[in-house]
C-alpha cells in the first residue's frame, strides 16, 4: 500500500490481514475479485464494501423492531458523517453502539461484522479526503435505498404483501443499491489509477451504473420466491396489473407469470451487456478481471434462471463452485 496521503487506507484497529479475513467471511465472489485489484483501489473499495455490508446487515436484522433498524441505520451514517480527518467522533460511536445493542444477528459472520463497526468507521476516518467524499456519497445513497425499502416492506408478510408501484420504482431501487456502486467504482479508479480508462470516464460511469443495475436485477429475479414469501415484491404493480396478476399469483400461478418474469430477464441481460463494454473500456489485467468476474457470474446466473425459472423451481437457483472457477479462468483471459 502506498504511503502517499492521497492513496489507500491507513488502518486504525484493523490491519490488512484482519481486513481481508473479514471480507472473506461475508462475500465469496467479491473477495475473489477484490484480491486481484491493484493496491491503490483494493483497500478503499474493500472498505466501502464492508461498510455497505454493515448497513445491509442492519436493515436485514429482522428480529429487531422496524424502528430499531431505522435508528441503527441513521446512527451508522451519522458516525461516518461525523468522522474528522483523524478519528471517528466518540459521541457518534457511542450512539452507534447503543443502537446496535438492540439488534441480533443469527448469521455469525454478520454478527462479527457488526462487532467491527467501530474499527471500520475508524478506517474510514483515515481515508484521504477525496476518497472519503466518494465513500460517504455512495453509502448515503445505499442507506437511503435501504431506509426506503424498510419503510415500504417493514410490515409486509405473505398474507399482506407490499409491492413497488411502478417500473421506474424498480429501476430506481436497482440504482440505489447497486447502480450507484458501479459509478462509485469508476470514480475510485479515476482517482487512484490515472490512465485506467480507454474511453471517456463519463462513458464508463454510464456503463458502470447499468452494469450494477443488471447485477442487482439478477439478484431480484433469483430471490423472487423468498422475497414473496416475506411479502416483498420488487416487480412493479403496473407490470403485474397489465398481465392481470397480483403478487400472490406469482407464487400460486407461476406459469402465468412467466411473460412478466421473462420481460425482466431481458432487461437484466441488456444491462449486463454494459458490463462487457465496461471491461473493454478499461486498462490493466487485474482491474479487468475484477469487473469481468461478476459479469460472467451474472450471466451464468441469468442462464440458470432461464432454464429453471425460480417461481417454478423448488430449490434456490445458484451457480456451482465449479461454475465460479470456470468464470474465474475466463475472466483472467479478459
Amino acid at each position: 500500500m502506498s504511503d502517499g496521503p492521497e492513496r489507500g487506507v491507513r488502518y486504525a484497529s484493523l490491519n490488512p490481514p484482519e481486513f481481508g479475513a473479514l471480507l472473506k467471511t461475508v462475500s465469496r465472489s467479491f473477495y475473489l475479485s477484490l484480491r486481484f485489484l491493484p493496491e491503490g483501489v483494493r483497500e478503499p473499495l474493500g472498505l466501502a464494501y464492508l461498510l455497505a455490508r454493515t448497513s445491509d446487515t442492519l436493515a436485514d436484522a429482522s428480529e429487531a423492531a422496524l424502528g430499531a433498524r431505522l435508528e441503527a441505520l441513521d446512527a451508522f451514517i451519522h458516525a461516518l458523517e461525523s468522522a474528522d480527518a483523524h478519528a471517528p467522533d466518540q459521541d457518534a460511536l457511542a450512539n452507534l453502539n447503543e443502537s446496535f445493542a438492540t439488534l441480533r444477528c443469527t448469521n455469525p459472520h454478520e454478527a462479527a461484522l457488526l462487532l467491527q463497526a467501530d474499527n471500520l468507521v475508524a478506517c474510514f476516518a483515515r481515508l484521504s479526503e477525496p476518497l472519503k467524499r466518494e465513500v460517504l456519497a455512495v453509502l448515503r445513497t445505499i442507506t437511503d435505498g435501504q431506509r426506503g425499502d424498510l419503510v415500504r416492506f417493514g410490515y409486509a408478510s405473505e398474507s399482506a404483501p407490499q409491492i413497488l408501484p411502478r417500473e421506474e420504482d424498480t429501476v430506481a431501487y436497482t440504482y440505489a443499491v447497486a447502480g450507484c456502486v458501479g459509478e462509485f467504482w469508476t470514480r475510485i479508479c479515476d482517482l487512484q489509477i490515472p490512465g485506467f480508462a480507454r474511453v471517456p470516464v463519463s462513458q464508463l460511469l454510464e456503463q458502470g451504473r447499468l452494469f450494477g443495475q443488471g447485477l442487482q436485477l439478477v439478484n431480484i429475479l433469483r430471490d423472487l420466491p423468498e422475497d414473496l414469501r416475506m411479502g416483498r415484491c420488487y416487480l412493479p404493480s403496473d407490470a403485474l396489473e397489465a398481465a392481470a396478476l397480483s403478487p400472490t399469483d406469482l407464487l400460486q400461478n407461476p406459469v402465468k407469470a412467466r411473460p412478466v418474469f421473462e420481460h425482466w430477464l431481458a432487461r437484466a441481460e441488456k444491462w449486463l451487456l454494459a458490463g462487457e463494454a465496461y471491461v473493454a473500456g478499461i486498462r490493466g489485467r487485474r482491474l479487468r478481471f475484477s469487473v469481468a468476474m461478476p459479469r460472467l457470474l451474472g450471466l451464468e446466473t441469468l442462464a440458470l434462471l432461464r432454464r429453471h425459472p425460480p417461481l417454478e423451481t423448488r430449490h434456490r437457483v445458484r451457480v456451482s463452485r465449479a461454475t465460479v472457477l470456470k468464470c474465474a479462468v475466463k475472466a483472467m483471459m479478459s
